[in-house]
């Protein structure tokens, strides 16, 4: 700032005309940080992906327990039978890993099908909008 101020109004345009520039300048890198965010997108996917097939996810012993069942049996006894011993080691490990992801966040969605086919397999589907019709004065038998 080498500039000489000759009055206090010339101190004031001054400070206001900073004050825009640095709001400007404020945009400029919110716009390029989520630019930076934008292109670190497939980073971050690579990351999550790898995280999935390190890690377990803990919160649901019972579905991961049969999972580890079928992949004991299914992968590591029959699809890598004539594998080496890191094969039938590591493979297996890896499964597991990302199964117990993929089955935390699928669960809800599978056990409202269960409900689903539980429902309809015990009449209730048929019952329910049978006793709907009666209770709006309808019959099955007046439908037809």
């Amino acid at each position: 700032m080498s500039k000489r101020f000759t009055s206090y109004k010339d101190l004031l345009t001054e400070k206001q005309q900073l004050e825009v520039l640095l709001q400007a300048q404020k945009q400029v890198i919110r716009y390029d940080v989520e630019e930076i965010k934008l292109k670190l997108q497939p980073v971050k996917e690579a990351l999550e992906f790898v995280k999935k097939v390190t890690t377990r996810d803990r919160t649901n012993l019972l579905l991961d327990l049969g999972s580890d069942i079928a992949i004991n049996s299914l992968i590591k006894n029959f699809i890598l039978s004539r594998a080496g011993w890191l094969i039938k080691a590591v493979v297996p490990f890896f499964l597991k890993n990302y199964s117990s992801h993929f089955i935390a966040e699928q669960k809800d969605k599978w056990l409202e099908k269960l409900k689903s086919w539980l429902g309809h397999k015990n009449g209730k589907g048929h019952h329910d909008e049978e006793e709907e019709n009666r209770e709006k004065g309808k019959s099955f038998r007046d439908e037809s």
